[in-house]
């Protein structure tokens, strides 16, 4: 089976996600979260500095319940903000 490449969106959309959970891990550990949430702290890492752009949406589901984020906020957090057309 071959994976379709990512689209520009899709891998902004990871690095935004990345952040997000960078931001949201604060200064817990990520060997912390990542036991939380039941996942590697190379998976962890991974989606962090957007190697994973595209998580499986339970490992995300897992990450936001293990940093206190709901899913809202983390589509929120990932979302491109739009700029009106001219």
């Amino acid at each position: 089976m071959v994976r379709t490449p990512l689209t520009p969106e899709e891998r902004e959309r990871g690095c935004r996600l990345g952040a997000l959970l960078r931001q949201a891990r604060g200064g817990h550990s990520m060997g912390e979260i990542a036991a939380r949430a039941g996942i590697s702290v190379e998976t962890l890492r991974k989606i962090e500095t957007g190697r994973a752009p595209t998580p499986a949406f339970f490992t995300v589901a897992a990450l936001a319940s293990a940093l206190g984020l709901s899913l809202d906020e983390v589509v929120t957090g990932c979302a491109v903000s739009e700029l009106p057309a001219a």
